[in-house]
């Protein structure tokens, strides 16, 4: 039998030992995703913040003759090269994930279309990183490039609440009534989070963390769009203040006091760090916090979001 005769067989024992159900390695891999996304969004703000943007001066390779940083190109260039070794790991778990789901990718389609999101996501950021450096670190573009990732920590929330049957068709919790104005309020606080994170690219473009020397500013006025940035943090301040009252004067409990409190914390966290930085020169170790900080908070308010969406409504 020729071996193109026994390649059905031969996939077919393979997809035999895949999983028929959302297992613990689904879960694991989808949390994973969220990780990896997260400390991406952290090592991305470290090539910035260490001026290591330019680190790697070409693309697709490190250099014109090297596919990867070399000793003579020092800190920087490592810093670089790391973050871009990152994206592959994140592909690796994405593909991972989708040969995990291939057995439920008809059943459970909105995890395989999530991870497919992930996956497809990759080629995406490494065009736009690669235009990055070709731009010398055009400030719009390493906006996008940090909004695009922003984005993929809402695909990687959503992906692990589904895997753990929280939310979506396939809940495996039940969740408890909430008030009628939980779910637009929560949905608010998602939007504002959205505003806060994009106009703090603005502020960001507009600051000193260039990510290189010579890299161009957007020629804003820092100070004002840093004071503009401030407003939708407090319209989700205000969101997670309210989500909280209703938690206590109605007694929730379950996944949607969870979110809240969590919601909550992000926020409060997030506020100290980004006043405490505006008042003190805004040093490169805060403004790497604060940037953890925003995908966290992305990441509590998608939360927060999807549970109220699934949750019904008294």
């Amino acid at each position: 039998m020729s071996t193109e005769s026994r390649l059905p067989q031969i996939l077919g024992r393979m997809t035999s030992k895949l999983p028929v159900t959302v297992d613990s390695t689904v879960r694991r891999l989808a949390v994973l995703s969220l990780i990896g996304q997260t400390v991406l969004v952290v090592t991305g703000g470290a090539v910035r913040l260490t001026a290591s943007g330019l680190g790697c001066p070409t693309w697709p390779r490190c250099t014109d003759a090297s596919l990867v940083n070399t000793p003579e190109m020092g800190i920087h260039g490592f810093i670089e090269f790391g973050n871009r070794l990152l994206t592959f790991a994140l592909a690796a778990i994405a593909v991972l994930m989708l040969v995990y789901l291939w057995n439920l990718r008809k059943e459970r389609r909105d995890l395989f279309l999530l991870a497919l999101g992930l996956l497809a996501s990759i080629p995406a950021q490494a065009v736009i990183g690669g235009i990055t450096v070709l731009t010398q670190l055009n400030p719009w573009v390493v906006g996008l490039h940090f909004l695009v990732s922003m984005a993929l920590v809402v695909i990687a929330t959503l992906l692990v609440n589904r895997a753990y049957g929280r939310t979506g068709r396939f809940a495996g919790v039940v969740l408890p009534s909430l008030p009628g104005a939980a779910r637009p309020v929560m949905a608010a606080v998602a939007l504002f989070s959205a505003v806060a994170v994009m106009l703090g690219v603005v502020v960001t473009g507009a600051g000193p963390h260039a990510g290189d020397a010579d890299a161009p500013r957007n020629g804003l006025d820092w100070d004002l769009f840093s004071h503009i940035h401030a407003v939708p943090a407090y319209l989700v301040t205000a969101g997670a203040l309210f989500g909280l009252y209703l938690v206590f004067r109605d007694r929730i409990t379950g996944p949607f006091r969870s979110a809240v409190l969590m919601l909550l914390g992000v926020t409060v966290l997030q506020a100290a760090i980004g006043f405490t930085q505006y008042y003190n020169g805004i040093p490169a170790l805060l403004v790497g916090a604060h940037m953890l900080g925003a995908a966290l908070l992305i990441s509590a308010a998608t939360n927060a979001a999807d549970v109220a969406r699934s949750s019904p409504v008294k």
